[in-house]
């Protein structure tokens, strides 16, 4: 009995918050896998494949403030795109995002490669999850 106790508790801690599934799951992996080709495919042509950005015309995502405090800005970004000003760790970017075709489940696969690469350990990030934050991206400050 003392031994199911500690293996709930052991369990229950290693939980992320929000029921996301663990790193090692099938699904993470999948979410992960299928993000970093989507990634390689739509982003890193301007930010990438490092992350690293491009000069002061495409910003970093990798050791990115903005990504880091921006959650819910960065998943508007990935679908409407920006114009204007962006400052991303004291520097500022002025070019334009373009507007994307991807479906809420290619930016939740994204946004788990993004949110969980370059020392990021964010979890899953459900399609339910990010289709509700897109739905609010009218409400988000300076996405369009």
């Amino acid at each position: 009995m003392r031994g199911l106790i500690i293996l709930a508790l052991i369990c229950w801690a290693c939980g992320k918050p929000g029921g996301s599934e663990h790193p090692n799951s099938a699904k993470f992996q999948q979410y992960y896998n299928q993000g970093e080709q989507l990634y390689s495919q739509h982003c890193s042509n301007c930010h990438q494949k490092t992350g690293t950005g491009l000069g002061l015309v495409y910003p970093p995502l990798n050791k990115s403030d903005f990504v880091d405090q921006h959650f819910e800005e960065v998943i508007c970004l990935m679908r409407n795109g920006r114009k204007g000003e962006l400052i991303v760790n004291g520097k500022m970017y002025n070019q334009a995002m373009p507007a994307t075709t991807l479906s809420d489940l290619e930016i939740a696969e994204i946004a788990t490669y993004i949110y969980n690469t370059w020392g990021r350990d964010r979890g899953l990030l459900e399609v339910n999850q990010i289709a509700t934050q897109l739905q609010q991206c009218d409400s988000v400050p300076s996405v369009r």
